[in-house]
C-alpha cells in the first residue's frame, strides 16, 4: 500500500495534537496487526464514545493535518481495532486497481458464487455477464456535509449498527482509501486484498458522491450524496453491489438483484456486511 507521510507518530509525544493544529479527547493509537505491531500507528481513535458533533468538530482540521475521520465500532466480541487483525502488509494501492475490472471478476468468479441455475436466479434482471457500471448520479448534497449527517445518526444512540462508536483519525488520500490504509480485513471472505474493494469505493466517491464514514469487524456504512434516480440506474448499481458484497443480497432474504435495488433506491446510506 502506498502512503502518505503519517502525522500520527507525533501523537506519541503530543497526544492532544497541538501540534498538528488539533484539539484531541484522550485516546489511543494503534499499530496491532495479525503480524505483531506495525512500525507507525494505523489509526487513533477517541477512549469515549462518539457522539453528533464529533465528526464535524475534528473532520475537517484533522483533513488539513493529513488524516480523515471514520466511525469504529468497539462493541461486540470482535472489539476494537486493535483486535481486528489488521493485515496492512496485505493491502496492495487502490489506485493501481481498475472498479470495473475488478467489479466484473467477482460477477464472473463462479467459485464466489452458488450453483449456475440459482446463480441465474440471484442476477435476475441480469445475465452470466457483467451489465457494466452504473451512470453517475447527480449530486444533491455536499458529500461532506453528507458523511456528517450519517455520522451524527450512527452516533445518536438510536442506530443498531454501531453500540459503541468512536471516532478515528486515519491518515489516507481520500476518504476510499482508509480501510486499505489500516489493512482491514472485514472482507477477507470475499478478497484478501481489500484495495480492490476501495477501487470501487473510489469510484463511488466520484459517481455518487460516497464517503467512508463507519467501519466494523465486518461491516462498512458510507454516505451517499448522489444515489441514482431511475430504476434501471438503481439496478445497474445493485449488479454492482452484488459484485461488492455477495452477501447484501445472499443473506438478505431478498433473492435477486432485482429485488434488492427496489430497495436501495433513493437511499443515502449503503451498508455492507461480509459473511
Amino acid at each position: 500500500m502506498a502512503t502518505l507521510p503519517n502525522p500520527l507518530p507525533r501523537l506519541a509525544s503530543d497526544p492532544s495534537g497541538r501540534s498538528l493544529g488539533l484539539q484531541l479527547p484522550p485516546g489511543r493509537l494503534v499499530d496491532a496487526t495479525i503480524d505483531g505491531p506495525w512500525p507507525e500507528p494505523l489509526l487513533w481513535h477517541a477512549d469515549k464514545q462518539a457522539s453528533p458533533g464529533s465528526w464535524a468538530a475534528l473532520g475537517l482540521p484533522a483533513a488539513r493535518a493529513g488524516l480523515l475521520p471514520v466511525l469504529v465500532e468497539t462493541a461486540g466480541s470482535q472489539g476494537g481495532p486493535d483486535r481486528w487483525e489488521l493485515s496492512p502488509e496485505y493491502a496492495s494501492y487502490p489506485g493501481d486497481h481498475d472498479a470495473e475490472e475488478v467489479l466484473a471478476g467477482y460477477w464472473e468468479d463462479d467459485e464466489e458464487y452458488p450453483p449456475d441455475e440459482e446463480l441465474g436466479e440471484l442476477r435476475a434482471p441480469f445475465g452470466p455477464r457483467w451489465p457494466g457500471l452504473a451512470p453517475a448520479g447527480a449530486l444533491t448534497v455536499d458529500p461532506g456535509t453528507r458523511a456528517a449527517r450519517l455520522a451524527d445518526t450512527l452516533t445518536d444512540g438510536s442506530h443498531s449498527w454501531f453500540k459503541d462508536p468512536r471516532l478515528a483519525l486515519v491518515p489516507a488520500r481520500r476518504s476510499a482509501d482508509i480501510p486499505a490504509a489500516i489493512g482491514w480485513c472485514g472482507p477477507v471472505n470475499h478478497d484478501n486484498d481489500v484495495a480492490r474493494l476501495c477501487a470501487v469505493l473510489r469510484s463511488w466517491e466520484d459517481r455518487f458522491g460516497v464517503r467512508v464514514v463507519g467501519l466494523g469487524f465486518d461491516t462498512l456504512v458510507v454516505s451517499v450524496a448522489a444515489p441514482p434516480t431511475t430504476l434501471a440506474d438503481t439496478e445497474a448499481l445493485a449488479a454492482e453491489h452484488y459484485a461488492f458484497c455477495p452477501d447484501n443480497v445472499t443473506q438478505s432474504g431478498m433473492g435477486t438483484v432485482g429485488a434488492y435495488a427496489e430497495e436501495l433506491a433513493g437511499e443515502s446510506v449503503w451498508h455492507f456486511w461480509w459473511d
